[in-house]
């Protein structure tokens, strides 16, 4: 019979004498903090681009983009159970495909992640705005930067907290959006007789612009579970694991699809799908006229204050991503050590600073040069965040074939169709990639693909000045696999 292997657990040492990440989350803020991650302002704003594209057909193209987030996010609760590591799929990417994949998962990774921090902090600062008007943009960019920089470098368990707290606020708008959005298409709301669901086969039928469509849209739609990794990146603060990462990535998957599907059904059900509202920004969201019908008091500003939170709470989850993906870099010899250390209670402020100054920049493109500089760094982003769901699935292909291969026990989390799923996967996101020069958006190519050149040679020259006593491939050394059964 096989042996159970798996990674060693970290030393007893204190954080700041290895530079080691303490457990501190626990399993209720793993789950908030994915959701947290994955919930941005787009859906509450009313994911217009994606219903312009496919129409009602829209809830096609979510059930696909939820089938995806699942094969993803199970790819990785089946690595990580194994491996539950600073740095997770890059890391393990690290060791299962090679250190170019390491080294261009956890950098790309973190210009994705600095570029989507950058346009949050703005559009937080613009939803301060809707109520002063007159207030300078900078005020509340500087204010909030300040606040989550402060939160992200406490002790992990209070940024856990933090955010479990933040979270909550726009999953309880979402419940409660869903809740009035179904009383309202099949009872009525006060004052208000029910609308039904003629809307959804209206106005062209549920496929207007045909699979076409479906498929144009997911684009936006798979960016729409982006960030739902954060779990797997949680795996080394996170109290028992090997059971907390599993359960926290199949209940946060469960309630995003819940959350995603109900709300753009009631959503196209209610509001023509090629209606062109009058209203602009928060004013133009569905949320904000299915809480009026509701007469829920001031529902303009109430949402305001929603969709406010829910940046800041993807903003302060992707700083910690950020961060942490610097940290992972630095102990494996592909950034400054510097960047490695933690305080006493676990934190990497050095990496918190280095993701502070390109936060910074981010920020400052995205209003000073929002068609050039900025644009360019979104294009990577889009290119960058599909193209790290690829590597992460291709580091599920490589990591069954060489565990297989050493005679090493496959992962207890399996997803399920063996091989294929993976690579279902792969061609999906494939595809949804090269939809991006239909759409509009084939800056993700040409800042893409030239990004994925230099950082190959970046990769070339710090390999090459690298240690060249340091494990290249350090999950797989003999010495970080030892049986399941004495681990402590």
């Amino acid at each position: 019979m096989r042996g159970v292997h798996s990674m060693t657990t970290p030393p007893t040492s204190t954080p700041s004498e290895k530079g080691a990440l303490t457990r501190g989350l626990s399993h209720r803020q793993a789950t908030m903090i994915g959701i947290g991650g994955a919930i941005g302002t787009g859906l509450f704003l009313g994911s217009t681009l994606a219903i312009s594209s496919a129409g009602p057909a829209v809830i096609i193209s979510y059930l696909i983009g939820a089938g995806i987030a699942l094969i993803v996010a199970w790819a990785l609760a089946e690595m990580t159970v194994v491996h539950p590591t600073r740095g997770s799929f890059g890391a393990i990417g690290q060791s299962y495909l090679g250190p170019w994949a390491g080294f261009v998962i956890r950098w790309t990774y973190w210009i994705a992640q600095i570029v989507a921090v950058g346009g949050e902090v703005i559009a937080a600062g613009t939803y301060v705005q809707y109520w002063w008007p007159s207030i300078p943009l900078w005020v509340p960019v500087v204010v909030f930067s300040a606040l989550l920089l402060i939160v992200n470098a406490t002790a992990v368990k209070f940024f856990g907290e933090f955010e479990f707290w933040f979270a909550s606020i726009k999953v309880t708008a979402i419940g409660l959006f869903v809740l009035l959005g179904i009383a309202y298409l099949t009872v009525g709301l006060p004052g208000h007789s029910a609308v039904g669901v003629h809307q959804l086969t209206a106005n062209g039928g549920f496929l207007p612009n045909g699979l076409t469509g479906v498929w144009l849209s997911m684009l936006i739609v798979i960016f729409s579970f982006y960030g739902i990794e954060v779990i797997s990146v949680t795996a080394p603060e996170t109290k028992e694991p090997e059971r907390t990462v599993p359960h926290a990535i199949r209940s946060m998957l469960l309630r995003l699809t819940l959350f995603y599907i109900a709300s753009i059904t009631i959503i196209v059900a209610v509001v023509p799908w090629n209606a062109k509202s009058t209203a602009h920004g928060i004013l133009a969201s569905p949320f904000v006229r299915i809480f009026d019908v509701a007469g829920i008091p001031a529902a303009a500003s109430v949402m305001n204050f929603v969709v406010l939170t829910a940046a800041l709470s993807s903003m302060n989850t992707n700083l910690y991503l950020t961060t942490r993906m610097a940290h992972s870099l630095s102990h494996d010899g592909y950034a400054p050590a510097v960047l490695g250390r933690t305080t006493k209670t676990g934190s990497p402020r050095n990496a918190l600073v280095i993701s502070a100054l390109g936060l910074a920049l981010a920020a400052y493109l995205s209003v000073a040069s929002p068609g050039k500089a900025y644009f360019a760094l979104f294009g990577i982003s889009i290119f960058g965040g599909i193209a790290v769901w690829i590597l992460i699935l291709a580091t599920l292909v490589a990591f069954r074939r060489i565990r297989e291969q050493r005679g090493m026990a496959q992962s207890p989390v399996r997803l399920p169709g063996g091989m294929a799923t993976p690579v279902i996967g792969i061609v999906l996101l494939i595809g949804i990639l090269l939809a991006c020069f239909k759409l509009g958006l084939a800056i993700a190519w040409e800042a893409g693909v030239p990004y994925l050149a230099v950082i190959s040679v970046v990769y070339a020259i710090v390999a090459r000045r690298r240690a060249g006593g340091a494990e290249t491939r350090p999950l797989l050394a003999h010495s970080a696999d030892v049986p399941l059964a004495e681990r402590k």
